[in-house]
């Protein structure tokens, strides 16, 4: 920032940013610390936009589920490693993770596994289903479902 904020300034600010868009705590105190904000003005400005209901967890995790379940197909395990990095508590991100249908959930893993099938080139179907498992579990699906998208039965799921 060039000059110093005044603490008013700094509110005003990232309350607009908070409009634009769901953030989350941490985002909101990453950037206003990126501004040069004093830590007890932080708490301050980040209680007030909690009380106003600029920022909410909650509705920042809930959003961020949907859009990169939905919009990104991440699987829930990239999804909580996300939430993690957002410093989501886990029980908070676990309950918005626990209401993605599982029937949709499997039916977008099944579209994503049987595209990317088309662009991969293997000797075999060993080959190409070890490429695919770590394609989904590079996309944070868990190897229970990806499984039973591949239709693999237990034993020849193992791969090095």
């Amino acid at each position: 920032m060039s000059a110093q904020l005044t603490d008013e300034e700094a509110l005003n600010r990232v309350a607009s940013y908070c409009s634009a868009a769901e953030h989350c705590r941490a985002e909101v105190n990453e950037k206003l610390q990126r501004w040069g904000i004093a830590y007890e003005t932080i708490a301050r400005i980040l209680e007030r936009l909690e009380t106003e209901k600029y920022i909410d967890d909650e509705r920042f995790c809930r959003a961020f589920v949907n859009d990169k379940f939905r919009f990104a197909k991440w699987g829930k395990m990239k999804i909580a490693q996300g939430l993690y990095m957002k410093k989501i508590p886990s029980d908070v991100a676990w309950r918005h993770l626990n209401e993605i249908d599982d029937e949709e959930y499997l039916s977008i893993l099944c579209d994503l596994l049987a595209s990317k099938r088309k662009s991969i080139h293997a000797k075999d179907d060993y080959e190409l289903n070890g490429k695919l498992m770590r394609f989904a579990m590079s996309r944070g699906f868990e190897l229970k479902d990806i499984r039973r998208c591949i239709e693999l039965p237990e034993e020849e799921g193992q791969f090095s």
